[in-house]
């Protein structure tokens, strides 16, 4: 493997875990959908997906990831109003 090639693989990896113990956390409880740690953990997982899936050419998994992150920042710009709002 190429050093690009592992840094794809690193990445998507890390993307994975990063929505794994994004699930984990909002099912244990420690977390809440309102939690900005919550969805920056699923945003920045979603990019290491959308690397990976792009490098392999797989687009519906990217395309997934894309939406996936657009939906996290989608819902931390509604938690910044509500906090801005509240304040």
């Amino acid at each position: 493997m190429t050093p690009t090639e592992i840094a794809v693989e690193a990445v998507g990896w890390t993307g994975a875990l990063l929505i794994l113990l994004a699930y984990l956390l909002i099912s244990a409880g420690k977390l809440t959908g309102q939690s900005p740690v919550y969805q920056w953990m699923n945003i920045v997982g979603a990019v290491g997906f959308v690397i990976n899936g792009w490098w392999h050419r797989a687009i519906p998994s990217t395309a997934l990831n894309v939406v996936w992150m657009g939906i996290g920042a989608v819902a931390l710009w509604k938690i910044a109003q509500r906090r801005a709002s509240s304040t």
